[in-house]
């Protein structure tokens, strides 16, 4: 679970292992996360776009930049909020993900909601 607050706007999300998609002696593990963006500042914010950074188990990196989210730009008036799931595919049965929503104010001040690291684990792997 990851649960961050920049300029009041915060960021919850809760991964979940999807084991009905993953095929794990090929080494592909799915993961879903849903997101949840709740706008508790006194000013609309338009989501533009995300940066995420996965690390899986043996410490590759990558990087995934793109506009918006599940294909919308949601607009959040003070007090709304915008939930929605999506799913990162893995070699290893855990790994990291973290990274930041790029956010403007209807004034046009750009920022970035930070979305705190929170792990991907295949249930039982790190006990």
């Amino acid at each position: 679970m990851s649960d961050t607050t920049t300029r009041n706007i915060q960021v919850r999300v809760a991964p979940s292992y999807v084991p009905e998609q993953s095929e794990p002696e090929e080494d592909r593990y799915l993961f879903a996360y849903h997101v949840r963006i709740e706008n508790q500042s006194d000013q609309a914010v338009r989501l533009i776009s995300r940066h995420w950074i996965i690390t899986d188990g043996d410490g590759d990196v990558s990087e995934v930049r793109g506009q918006g989210v599940v294909g919308e730009q949601p607009h959040l008036q003070p007090g709304e909020a915008f939930e929605y799931t999506s799913a990162c595919p893995l070699p290893t049965p855990v790994g990291t993900m973290q990274g930041s929503f790029q956010m403007i104010t209807d004034e046009g001040e750009s920022f970035d909601a930070e979305i705190a690291p929170f792990t991907l684990a295949l249930p039982g792997a790190l006990n």
